[in-house]
């Protein structure tokens, strides 16, 4: 496929055999966006993992210090309605809520839910688990605090998990944010990917690591504890 020309000159401002650090790199994706609107700044990294094996399927959330720019709607299934609403979930309700997503509904982001709703939402959960949307009491989302679990959302809450592949797609800010909070971010999700170390894996463990913009050129990156 043809590059553009914006592209190919972002293209040139990347040497491709370096390893930039993430300070350095942090600023060099900001120079290299190559469209108009407030792009996203994502980071795709390959682990040295099998997710095959229950030990190693890494997964965890994180609060970025500056949130990613994202705006998510959250979808609360609880009983305690007046909480969830206080907290700034965008949609509330129980048993309603999970007949209109059974029906197809699917505006929102986010699932949070009371644990004690958890055995109607399994109802649904051959619906919500291949969107990703399942709530899981390892990423928070299912919480007896509801209003907890939904204002760490709002307030940049994301979540990083590897694919079949032991890849793992992150968006972690937006090109507006300038290279110092971009650079804060980068930290905080490398840091919590490397705490996230399975114990099993031996050797290199994150083989491969690059920051991008949307349709941005990759740029590769080092960092301490690889």
């Amino acid at each position: 496929m043809k590059k553009g020309k914006k592209y190919i000159a972002a293209l040139e401002k990347v040497d491709a055999n370096k390893l930039y650090s993430i300070e350095e790199a942090s600023k060099l994706v900001l120079e290299t966006s190559t469209v108009k609107f407030d792009a996203t700044v994502e980071v795709s990294m390959n682990l040295n993992v099998d997710p095959k094996q229950a030990d190693q399927q890494v997964r965890g959330t994180l609060i970025l210090p500056h949130g990613n720019g994202k705006e998510k709607k959250v979808c609360a299934i609880t009983d305690k309605v007046e909480e969830a609403k206080a907290a700034g979930a965008d949609v509330v309700g129980g048993a309603e809520i999970i007949d209109k997503i059974a029906g197809g509904w699917f505006d929102f982001d986010v699932v949070v839910a009371t644990p004690n709703m958890m055995a109607l939402i399994g109802k649904i959960a051959r619906v919500l688990g291949p969107k990703g949307l399942m709530p899981n009491p390892k990423t928070g989302t299912v919480n007896p605090d509801i209003a907890k679990a939904i204002k760490e959302i709002k307030a940049g809450k994301v979540e990083y998990r590897v694919d079949k592949e032991a890849n793992m797609h992150v968006s972690i800010a937006r090109v507006s944010f300038g290279a110092k909070k971009v650079e804060e971010n980068l930290k905080t999700l490398i840091d919590a990917v490397l705490k996230a170390r399975p114990a099993s894996v031996k050797g290199v463990y994150i083989k491969n690591a690059v920051v991008h913009t949307t349709m941005g050129p990759a740029i590769h990156f080092t960092f301490d504890g690889r």
